[in-house]
């Protein structure tokens, strides 16, 4: 007797294995898919991390208006005494508690510089960060281990301080200076308030000019440059508990992302620019040029007095950006021109 399973196994299919020809297409079609998709995820990304830094702003801007509330006024860019060496701390150090930092602000001591709390300096305030900053670690100055920031305060246009005078710039944010909503002239919702900035941006620094007071501004990135300066290539907003303008503020010199163009060994750097830090030194007028920039392609997100965040594009009027950064200066800026 012949049983089945005896029988030869011609009936059944014999399974088929791919060829390398075969394998090549399938891998082709699955990478062409990866080229495809991994752009649109890329995009979802940086999309959750505007939105992100959207509300970093927002959250900013609150915690301005309950400052304000409480003390009167904005909160000072920093505090100098001429004479010494600048240690003054930052409009962001002043509104922790409203930044549900109450921890962070009651370990600070306003009596001494920050430079001698150097747990202070290197906390990291993730409010204060962009996520889509690639560079999220701290810099060490002067042996001093600092935690960056991306939001600056305005200023306005290009004079920081007079020491002469003890004057601030014509922005709501100066050094030794106080403003109320009241006296923005200009509108709270007309005034910029904040703006995005890139960490560890390069900076000519000290190089002396202008010297004069009431230097006019500058028309252009070259004219800025041929002042000169010390070049440092990493100095800017790294520092989020310093009042310095390059560390925690910026001016509306120049509209969002313009190239500041300056060579340094046979390397072309984006830089930023002050004429003088304060310091110990002769009493003078002390200038900057800190741009706003951002990661987000096109523009910079921005933060009006009147707590609204808006992007500004890159493309904005000169004329526009500037007359935004000023409080008081009677400029005529449409809601539809920025």
């Amino acid at each position: 007797m012949v049983f089945a399973h005896d029988c030869p196994t011609s009936s059944r299919q014999v399974a088929r294995a791919f060829t390398l020809i075969e394998l090549l297409v399938v891998i082709a079609i699955i990478a062409i898919l990866m080229s495809l998709l991994l752009p649109a995820v890329q995009s979802a990304r940086e999309a959750g991390r505007r939105i992100q830094c959207t509300n970093n702003l927002k959250q900013f801007g609150l915690a301005l208006h309950n400052y304000t509330d409480v003390n009167n006024s904005l909160p000072m860019q920093g505090t100098y005494r001429p004479g010494s060496t600048f240690t003054g701390y930052s409009a962001h150090t002043r509104i922790l508690p409203y930044m549900e930092q109450n921890n962070l602000y009651n370990a600070v001591n306003y009596d001494v510089g920050f430079s001698a709390q150097p747990e202070i300096c290197k906390m990291r305030v993730a409010a204060y960060r962009c996520p889509s900053d690639p560079l999220d670690r701290t810099r060490i100055d002067a042996g001093v281990e600092f935690y960056p920031t991306n939001y600056g305060v305005n200023i306005g246009n290009w004079l920081a301080y007079d020491q002469l005078t003890n004057n601030a710039g014509d922005g709501p944010f100066g050094v030794n200076q106080r403003v109320n909503f009241a006296s923005v002239a200009d509108g709270l919702s007309n005034t910029l308030a904040a703006a995005e900035v890139k960490s560890f941006q390069p900076a000519l620094l000290d190089g002396g000019q202008p010297a004069a007071p009431f230097a006019p501004l500058p028309v252009s990135p070259s004219q800025v440059v041929a002042f000169g300066g010390t070049f440092d290539p990493d100095y800017c907003h790294t520092q989020w508990v310093s009042g310095r303008t390059l560390q925690s503020g910026l001016t509306t010199t120049f509209a969002p992302n313009t190239n500041m163009g300056y060579v340094s060994g046979g390397q072309e750097f984006d830089i930023n620019f002050t004429s003088g830090r304060f310091g110990p030194g002769t009493p003078r007028q002390t200038y900057r040029v800190v741009t706003a920039r951002s990661y987000h392609h096109g523009g910079v997100n921005a933060l009006m007095l009147d707590g609204s965040v808006r992007f500004v594009k890159s493309t904005i009027a000169q004329s526009t950006w500037r007359g935004l950064g000023t409080r008081s200066g009677q400029e005529v800026v449409s809601s539809d021109s920025f």
